[in-house]
């Protein structure tokens, strides 16, 4: 059995007997003489090097996406007799790490801070003695409302962060209940939960369902000193109405990790738009695990059993 391995980052997964690993080059094509695999690993791998050899593996028995979200494997086109799994876990704790970071830096403050350094002028507005909730943007996580959008792993591993910090959480998913001990409340009472939200975290998958799922309509029904970040994917805001929405000050300000297009284009308006943070979709890019979870998966092939984060098709 042939398994591909990106070079991408160092792999080394405990592999059976019989099981022959190769090392391919993850920014190009998978070479012809390796289109025999019968097992791919997938990281950072674009979607049109994957299309122009989807249908031309005939041994190809499962994809390991890295990723959390499979959009790019599944957009490639890889016949529906092969088995796609996605790295769903392996990135809970960097994502998590790094949407922490972006609600502090607008809570805190940290871009008007930076703007002020950047002119040499020290910012009595910001420091000093403050009130804890003045009228404006939100600016403390004690008692703030925060709303976790796509409330999986990552936002499960979120939650207690944030309420620790003296946040009021809840989440938002498929269906109400509870989740790791935090209220979920269902998608067709979201604008209902946006008009009390302080905070909105985006963890949302690219999907047909979640294309611009954060449009005009849904930007109105926040407060105006909300705060919003996105550390899912970038097709699910709709660009325009938020920078509309912060230049018009009806939204206090925001954090993109991800975009619509990347990398974002020099004449895109979410540069110059009023505080919003942007960071080079710098939140993942580092699974943790992925040895452990390749190596899973490829002994339940073998054996016949389950494989882990399969996705249905």
């Amino acid at each position: 059995m042939k398994l591909l391995l990106p070079n991408s980052l160092p792999l080394d997964p405990a592999l059976p007997d019989g099981v022959q690993a190769v090392v391919y080059d993850a920014s190009a094509r998978v070479p012809d003489e390796h289109l025999d695999a019968d097992a791919l690993v997938v990281w950072g791998s674009s979607g049109d090097d994957l299309a122009a050899v989807a249908g031309r593996m005939p041994r190809l028995r499962w994809v390991q996406t890295l990723a959390a979200g499979p959009d790019v494997v599944l957009a490639a086109g890889f016949p529906d007799r092969v088995l796609v799994t996605a790295g769903i876990g392996l990135h809970d704790e960097p994502v998590t790490e790094h949407a922490l970071a972006l609600v502090l830096a607008l809570v805190r403050r940290l871009p008007a801070a930076a703007r002020a350094q950047a002119e040499h002028r020290w910012a009595g507005e910001l420091g000093g003695l403050q009130p804890l909730h003045p009228p404006g943007a939100v600016t403390t996580l004690i008692g703030a409302r925060v709303l976790i959008w796509g409330f999986g792993h990552i936002g499960q591993n979120l939650a207690p962060l944030l309420s620790g910090l003296g946040a009021r959480v809840r989440g938002v998913g498929r269906s109400p209940g509870e989740r790791s001990g935090f209220p979920v409340v269902a998608e067709d009472e979201l604008e209902a939960e946006l008009r009390e939200t302080d905070v909105l975290v985006m963890i949302l998958p690219s999907t047909p369902a979640t294309d611009d799922a954060l449009d005009a309509d849904r930007l109105a029904c926040l407060p105006p000193h909300a705060q919003v970040v996105n550390v899912g994917r970038g097709s699910t805001v709709d660009e325009a109405a938020l920078v509309e929405a912060l230049a018009g000050g009806r939204l206090a300000g925001a954090a993109l990790d991800v975009t619509k297009v990347e990398p974002l284009p020099a004449d895109s308006p979410l540069w110059d738009a009023p505080n919003l943070l942007l960071t080079p979709h710098a939140a993942g890019g580092r699974p943790v695990g992925a040895d452990a979870l390749i190596a899973r998966n490829l002994e339940a092939l073998l054996s016949g059993g389950r494989l882990t984060n399969v996705v249905e098709r």
